[in-house]
């Protein structure tokens, strides 16, 4: 059944009315002075500008969790998105607390920081915001927030500021919590609090499902610190682990990983993901990793029913030992040169060009699989190979679907075998020899892998005795151009049915080092090579090759060199 989606205008008193939490997997407090600041100034021009309008802050996307404390239930919203604004809007109602005078104002203040304890009405206390994200962040909150007279410590917040041992959300909060008491020292207090209590709007969107309140988020947020699908899977898998030293340990190497990979630290769990489950995935990251690898379950088609099944991974410190070991694997890839295991840069420049000249990652699985089954052993072979497969099934057209399943096909069966030529010669890395000759020997230039399959025939020709590296931009270039100027000797050299055959075909084309310029590309041959290919080809082997062994270009020429490297590339994807 899908769960309601909640959704509301709230003014800033009513916000305060409600329960929220900060849940560990958040990022921290990154406003700086700038921001906050920018918030007052707002709130305070709309206040002066009109007294009775009202004016809109921004959005909460949350997460409802009913909860139960001595026997009383509430609710409990984890805060999925606008932690930066709420939280300055907290850490003003203690900074205006401990500015004001009015006992009303300091009682309305602290309600909307804690709830008081009352035993005989068996209401326990309770922040009003909940800081999960760091243990730290909580004992900062009880000294300088909650604590009345707390914003009040000046030179002990200053300390905070400048240790650069303490939590960034602690030192954020503690120059926070400085800039809005320095505001205040020159902006009216009692003007700016009304309008915000009464007249400052939020709205919220909640669900009572994670999945859907993180689609939510990830729908609205446009701006700030992106939360991540790993930042929950992390959360989830820290609540397994009851010992703190072990926490903080793997919560340690955790952040140390998703360092290394940045943004693309979801593809890379993406990876294990398929590893483990060898199925294409049909949900988000979160919901794979909880209904597909914690929690699988088969489905009768007799009974209509499912049953569990036993876990793929375990939560806790199994998950965390997984991501430390393939990433150990990713690095021991892709960030050596390996030059040491073949006496060449072979393994590494085959990687290199499958890294630079594919529009999708997907292979990456599959090879780490084998090198966590196999480590080296026969490693180049294997790497050969799943280039060919990987690209064969790209060039032919296979869907995307196809092609993910071809990939799980070879997770699955290095998975059954027991030695590496058991994997090599399994059928699940054959390529389809006919449809790929057909498409090589066609025309090539405008097909979505044109540039991978130039890249490899550079490589091919480039060898391995230095990396395969590559500049950030290349581009196609046709030696004999696609529309030559009608003075031009190409116009002499090749009649209009010739230029119509060979123009886009494999050997009339080459790879350079900037963006294409059809002026010069248009230049005739000899031009060409003086002002065109001397200053932007050095970085490309194949075409060094032609430049020096062509000294004009005419179709016999380009006959010649399109044999030549078709039966290069040919022999590259092993047709021959």
């Amino acid at each position: 059944m899908a769960q309601k989606i909640e959704s509301d205008k709230l003014l800033v008193r009513e916000v305060f009315d409600i329960w929220f939490r900060i849940p560990e997997y958040q990022r921290p407090y990154v406003w700086d002075n700038d921001q906050v600041t920018e918030l007052l100034d707002d709130v305070m021009q709309a206040a002066a500008s009109n007294q009775e309008g009202q004016y809109f802050l921004g959005s909460m996307v949350l997460q409802k969790k009913n909860k139960t404390e001595n026997e009383t239930s509430y609710v409990e919203y984890d805060l999925l998105d606008g932690q930066q604004r709420l939280t300055t809007l907290f850490l003003i109602m203690a900074v205006v607390r401990d500015l004001t005078n009015d006992k009303v104002r300091i009682d309305t203040c602290q309600r909307s920081i804690f709830q008081m304890a009352n035993h005989d009405d068996n209401i326990p206390e309770r922040l009003r915001i909940v800081f999960d994200i760091r243990e730290q962040v909580k004992d900062f909150i009880n000294e300088f927030v909650k604590e009345q007279n707390g914003t009040s410590k000046e030179a002990e917040l200053k300390l905070k500021i400048n240790n650069n041992e303490e939590d960034v959300s602690i030192r954020n909060m503690a120059k926070a919590i400085l800039t809005i008491r320095e505001y205040f020292s020159s902006n009216n207090i009692d003007d700016f609090f009304r309008f915000l209590r009464s007249n400052v709007l939020m709205i919220y969107v909640a669900s009572e499902d994670l999945d859907d309140a993180f689609r939510l988020f990830t729908v609205m947020n446009n701006r700030g610190v992106k939360l991540r699908n790993s930042d929950i899977i992390k959360a989830d898998n820290l609540g397994q682990i009851n010992e703190t030293h072990k926490r903080l340990e793997w919560a340690k190497k955790w952040e140390e990983t998703e360092s290394y990979f940045g943004e693309d630290f979801d593809a890379f769990l993406s990876h294990l993901r398929s590893i483990l489950v060898k199925q294409k995935a049909v949900a988000s990251l979160l919901k794979e990793f909880e209904n597909n690898i914690y929690n699988p379950q088969s489905f009768d088609r007799n009974t209509k029913k499912y049953s569990k099944l036993p876990p793929l991974l375990k939560k806790g410190e199994d998950t965390f030992k997984l991501i430390d070991q393939y990433k150990k694997h990713y690095e021991q890839l892709f960030d050596n040169d390996n030059n040491s295991l073949y006496g060449n840069f072979e393994l590494y420049n085959y990687l290199h060009l499958m890294l630079k000249g594919f529009e999708a990652d997907f292979w990456i699985a599959p090879l780490l699989k084998y090198y966590d089954k196999f480590k080296t052993v026969n490693l180049l072979d294997f790497v050969k190979a799943l280039d060919n497969k990987f690209a064969n099934d790209w060039i032919i057209g296979l869907t995307p679907t196809d092609r993910i399943q071809n990939m799980n096909a070879i997770i699955q069966t290095i998975d059954d075998a027991t030695h590496p030529p058991n994997v090599l010669s399994n059928q699940s890395l054959n390529i389809d020899n006919s449809d790929l000759i057909q498409i090589l020997e066609g025309n090539i230039y405008g097909k979505r892998a044109a540039r991978y399959i130039l890249l490899k025939l550079d490589l091919l020709y480039h060898g391995h005795t230095q990396k395969f590296d590559l500049p950030e931009t290349i581009s196609i270039e046709h030696i004999l151009p696609q529309t030559p100027k009608e003075d031009s000797k190409w116009r002499i050299d090749f009649n209009d049915m010739d230029r119509e055959y060979w123009t886009n075909k494999i050997g009339n084309l080459v790879l350079i080092s900037r963006r294409k310029n059809a002026s010069q590309g248009n230049k005739d041959y000899s031009e060409k090579k003086e002002k065109y290919f001397k200053n932007n080809v050095e970085l490309f082997s194949n075409s060094i090759r032609i430049y020096n062994q062509y000294l004009a270009w005419t179709l016999s020429d380009l006959k010649n060199n399109h044999n030549e490297v078709l039966s290069k590339i040919k022999e590259g994807f092993g047709l021959l």
